[in-house]
């Protein structure tokens, strides 16, 4: 019989799971930069997909669990085609504006996911839900006001911004089809359909904007398929087992990741603005744990 405790524990499974997935794929943004600002945001995107599926595809296959029904195969494009445009706009941001702005920018994203969970999953939205995530938005806020109108709005950063909103745009949805793809496939299969169908259908654009890829691009790109692996499985198995409102606030973590990385890999510098938002974010995910033990664990 499953105690309180017991509970409690499960369901902060699928929540642990989802914020180090948010942490690996932090970390990923931050060799991707590297690459991108080494040989271009468009031959960064590619190789670290083909990079990805090179890593991962064996494992499916040696796994022998068949290929996928028509209906999951369908989503396993789905969320390819989106991740493609999601990765290559959010790459190129990366090379306009520093690392925890955009990570901040893009904060939009997850608000926008779960009115899209309601329309589209039918799942209830939670009054903690709800105000956890505006926390965690008017924390984006704080640090956007604080650090990019310090700034000039020059023709590169006006580029991000817009590379940026768009990227946020499908990544809204990509919540969408992540939590009806983790219902259906397992990490593994997620893992290699995502990296394996993103690269497929950016490699038609290569006689456009391709480039021959410096040596140098060469190490963090591999860093970066590792990491996208490693943390698009920790986040289709969080998926699987709690809603979407309930693991979308975490995302807000990511700021947390990316002032450490844009610090270390960049020496981008922290505010007073930064920290400010940052303990909004954390207020806001703090407040995401609050939903009652039940309705999650029953999905364990």
């Amino acid at each position: 019989m499953a105690t309180p405790s017991n509970q409690r524990f499960v369901r902060l499974l699928p929540i642990a799971a989802a914020a180090a997935g948010v942490g690996l794929l932090s970390l990923m943004d931050a060799f991707m930069k590297e690459a991108a600002l080494a040989t271009g945001a468009y031959t960064a995107t590619v190789l670290r997909s083909l990079f990805g599926a090179a890593l991962i595809a064996p494992i499916w296959l040696w796994r022998k669990h068949g290929w996928p029904t028509r209906a999951v195969f369908k989503l396993h494009l789905e969320r390819g085609i989106i991740s493609a445009f999601m990765a290559l706009s959010f790459f190129f941001a990366l090379t306009k504006l520093p690392l925890a702005e955009a990570i901040a920018i893009s904060f939009i994203a997850p608000l926008i996911a779960l009115y899209l969970a309601r329309v589209f999953l039918g799942e209830i939205i939670h009054p903690n839900a709800i105000l956890a995530s505006l926390i965690g938005f008017a924390g984006t806020l704080v640090i956007v006001g604080g650090r990019i109108g310090q700034g000039e709005m020059d023709q590169d950063a006006l580029l991000g911004l817009t590379a940026l909103l768009f990227s946020a745009l499908l990544y809204a949805y990509n919540f969408i089809v992540i939590r009806r793809q983790s219902q259906l496939a397992g990490p593994i299969e997620i893992a290699t359909f995502h990296s394996g169908v993103a690269g497929g259908v950016l490699l038609l654009f290569a006689p456009f904007l391709g480039t021959v890829p410096v040596a140098e691009s060469f190490l963090p790109l591999a860093a970066a398929a590792a990491l996208t692996v490693a943390g698009a499985m920790a986040m289709a198995w969080a998926y699987a087992r709690a809603e979407a409102q309930v693991l979308v606030p975490f995302e807000y973590s990511g700021f947390l990741w990316a002032s450490v990385f844009g610090w270390a890999f960049f020496r981008e510098a922290v505010t007073l603005t930064t920290l400010a938002g940052t303990l909004l974010i954390v207020g806001g995910c703090w407040m995401a744990t609050r939903k009652s033990a039940p309705a999650v664990a029953a999905e364990v």
